[in-house]
């Protein structure tokens, strides 16, 4: 009986194992390339790990110019793009949720069409609107363009949460004398919070991680900048400096990885009941 069942989840293990090899692939690639010399990156036959570790790659990523600046731009518009759809999609969710009013299931469609458009098909609008508003070369620019890129999830997931904490709740703490949003407050939104960290995981990563628009709206004012455009300045008339390339990569990813790795079990509770309900 043991031995039939686990002969028949055996493709699910084997499927799953080749998809955690593919995806994990390229990190492993690009962190060993990153404590590997120069000789080694560049032979016709590289070594799955480094014959000898080195940190100068690291040490030449520090150094480059603007690094701590691009740093600073990069957490500043994350932030500000996260919390933004932290509380404007907290407000639309708990109006979906929680209210009765004419256009709402029109206007759950609209967001879930909002979520599903290609966000790059928009760089030239967003470019031109930008350009003749006088709001190029700008961090605010950046910071609300990640914020309408990561407003629609941030709508469905925290609407589908909230759809799975009863009502009668909040309706008990205003039996006992408390307004809206004073049991909204002390009742729903402490249960939300898994909600919250799964929305502004993924918020943060999106923003973390985006270059087109960072690439096409700050032009001229380099000090405006952020990482993932920093990532290329690696490269130059010479070739990349593939090394330094990597070591970067490896140390602008480990924000995102660390941050997983703390909110992993809230996050997956939080994408879970948010996908469920609603």
């Amino acid at each position: 009986m043991t031995s039939s069942r686990a002969l028949r989840r055996l493709p699910l293990h084997v499927a799953a194992t080749v998809t955690v090899v593919v995806c994990l692939f390229p990190v492993y690639w690009m962190v060993t390339t990153a404590f590997k010399p120069n000789r080694d990156i560049q032979s016709d036959r590289p070594a799955p790990l480094p014959r000898t570790w080195t940190l100068d790659h690291f040490r030449r990523a520090v150094d480059a110019d603007g690094f701590g600046l691009f740093w600073r731009n990069s957490v500043l518009v994350t932030l500000g793009a996260v919390l933004l759809a932290l509380v404007v999609a907290l407000a639309a969710s708990f109006a979906v949720a929680r209210m009765r009013w004419r256009g709402r299931r029109q206007f759950m469609l609209m967001v879930f069409v909002a979520q599903m458009a290609p966000w790059e098909s928009l760089i030239i609008p967003v470019y031109i609107i930008s350009r003749d508003t006088g709001m190029l070369d700008r961090l605010p620019t950046l910071t609300l363009v990640y914020f309408m890129m990561t407003l629609p999830f941030t709508i469905v997931v925290l609407r589908g949460f909230l759809a799975t904490i009863p009502a009668e709740l909040e309706e008990s703490a205003q039996v006992d004398g408390c307004t809206r949003a004073g049991a909204f407050r002390h009742i729903a939104f402490p249960l939300l919070a898994p909600g919250l960290m799964a929305t502004s995981l993924f918020g943060y990563i999106t923003a973390w991680n985006e270059f087109a628009y960072a690439n096409f709206l700050i032009i001229k004012q380099q000090d405006h900048r952020t990482l993932p455009v920093w990532l290329s300045s690696f490269h130059n008339t010479f070739g990349t400096d593939w090394g330094a390339t990597m070591a970067a990569s490896t140390l602008f990813a480990l924000p995102a990885l660390v941050i997983f790795l703390v909110l992993q079990r809230h996050v997956t509770s939080g994408f879970a009941a948010g996908a469920v309900k609603g």
